[in-house]
């Protein structure tokens, strides 16, 4: 698996997150050398042009390259003295070749054009956006209350199905469909891009026969969501929840190379949550749930708007990331926000 510890790309959250300026200076890259050159040699090259030109995680950004290129997720799981022998010339040219990719900026996940997620190898490809490390804590949350619900293991019959809404590379959906034998999921994207890459992973990890995917904006094709996916037992989603002002502090990796659509929430964040959870009670079963990713700002706001505005929603709880922040709401459909009966499975 390519470890987590490399956060190039990945998308700051919250007010007191650590933002950078998206703009990036004129780097030049390294003239390829006259003679051979050890992989080891060529790591510690780059990254020392990665520090000087500013690059976030020079040393991590280096080794992901020269260990993809070697057949490796990480330089520690090569063989014994990999690092010292000599380049060929084509893994010289190509070592120099993703290195200044990643020298404009282009996040790791789409300079080696692929990524792990849980136990799944995706392919990676801008603008697609690229899953994050707490979306696999959303996948868990999911994971264990389906699994608490009858006909979900193994030899069960197919019963149950999931909805992701904004399924980017396909991340949550094949997580799910891989540690559920027996579930089906529905995956739908407003970009083409997103749909695409969602299908070829899907073939590569085959997965394609308990998948749908289409391309659906929820903001304006609300008729079609209802008609395509419903009813479902889950409605999972790591929807866009930026502050739209915040938008204009991303790092390059982000505001360079991810698709825009994919980040920003709008004013508050919420506009696509809201319309999700508007959209919830006519998708999903009786005692079906919604799954959230969310900015640390968004839970009390959310449950206050649901309580307000979608009476067949109940707020049931509000999960923190492995960091201590509120990340992950949780909700069920009832037959009125009043009722909160709370064991379901």
């Amino acid at each position: 698996m390519w470890r987590r510890s490399l956060r190039v790309g990945y998308r700051c959250f919250g007010p007191k997150g650590t933002w950078g300026s998206h703009s990036v200076r004129t780097c030049s890259a390294p003239a390829l050398p006259a003679g051979r050159i050890t992989a080891l040699q060529a790591l510690d090259l780059w990254k020392r042009n990665f520090v000087e030109n500013g690059v976030t995680e020079p040393d991590h950004s280096s080794r992901y390259i020269i260990a993809y290129l070697l057949g490796a997720k990480t330089i520690e799981s090569l063989e014994e003295g990999k690092l010292t022998e000599f380049l060929s010339q084509e893994k010289t040219e190509q070592m120099w070749k993703l290195c200044t990719r990643r020298l404009s900026r282009m996040p790791v996940q789409y300079v080696i054009e692929e990524w792990d997620f849980r136990d799944l190898t995706l392919k990676m490809r801008p603008p697609v956006f690229i899953p994050r490390p707490e979306t696999e804590e959303l996948v868990e949350l999911v994971l264990t209350d389906l699994k608490r619900k009858p006909g979900t293991g193994v030899g069960a019959d197919a019963q149950y199905t999931c909805l992701e809404v904004g399924c980017g590379s396909g991340a949550i959906s094949l997580s799910l469909l891989k540690s559920l034998p027996q579930l089906k999921a529905i995956a739908v994207d407003q970009s083409q891009n997103a749909v695409d890459l969602t299908r070829e992973n899907a073939f590569r990890l085959g997965l394609q026969d308990r998948l749908q995917i289409y391309q659906i904006d929820v903001m304006r094709d609300a008729e079609t969501v209802l008609s395509l996916c419903s009813p479902v037992s889950a409605l999972v989603s790591n929807p866009p929840y930026l502050f739209s002002e915040d938008m204009t502090s991303l790092e390059p990796e982000i505001f360079r190379f991810e698709d825009h659509a994919a980040l920003d929430g709008g004013k508050d964040g919420l506009k696509v949550i809201r319309q999700i959870l508007s959209l919830a009670p006519q998708i999903l079963s009786n005692h079906g749930r919604v799954y959230l990713e969310v900015d640390p700002r968004h839970p009390v706001l959310i449950r206050q708007w649901v309580e307000a505005n979608v009476a067949e929603m109940h707020y049931v709880e509000t999960r923190h990331d492995i960091t201590g922040r509120p990340r992950f709401c949780i909700l069920q459909k009832e037959k009125s926000n009043k009722h909160h009966k709370l064991d379901l499975y």
